[in-house]
């Protein structure tokens, strides 16, 4: 019976926490991270004053784009409340207008190598990945990233509108896997 008594509390508790979570995702500037590309759990989205500078980890929603639908329908993004249903991204600038971007098996900006950055052929079922063909990045855009090997990001589709920047992603609540 005990048993019983503590199970229902410690399932009662949890479901309190999801609940917080999710009104403070709804109602805040809170997002909840299921995918790797960074440490799953609760994230802020902090108010960014400045342009976005390489090195900064944002929260950006992906551009409507047809490549976008279509990554979406391979998995690769999930559905959110970003223009075309889409899911925002936390990914880290590497490149803002004006630098150039290079890809070939990994990507270098500017002749620098960017750290975990190799590029795949293939994605997880065995599809071919298109990567971007490389260049400056133009003005209003930036080039992002993640270390993480499988992450879908500018590799694949290139530089993306700062307009979409919601704003710096801090952690709050965060476990890496």
């Amino acid at each position: 019976m005990a048993q019983r008594k503590q199970a229902a509390v410690t399932s009662s508790v949890s479901a309190a926490a999801i609940a917080v979570i999710g009104l403070a995702g709804l109602l805040g500037s809170y997002r909840i991270n299921l995918t790797p590309s960074e440490p799953l759990g609760l994230w802020q989205i902090v108010p960014l004053d400045r342009s976005p500078g390489v090195d900064d980890l944002v929260f950006i929603c992906p551009p409507d784009t047809a490549a976008m639908h279509e990554a979406r329908a391979r998995g690769y993004l999930r559905s959110g409340l970003c223009p075309g249903h889409l899911a925002p991204l936390i990914k880290s600038v590497v490149a803002v207008a004006g630098q150039r971007v290079e890809i070939a098996n990994e990507v270098t900006v500017d002749g620098r190598l960017v750290r975990a950055s190799t590029v795949a052929e293939k994605d997880g079922e065995g599809r071919p990945l298109t990567r971007f063909s490389g260049g400056v990045v133009p003005g209003g855009e930036v080039f992002l990233h993640s270390a993480f090997a499988g992450s879908f990001d500018s590799r694949y589709f290139g530089p993306v509108p700062t307009s979409g920047i919601l704003g710096l992603a801090r952690e709050v609540l965060t476990y890496a896997p």
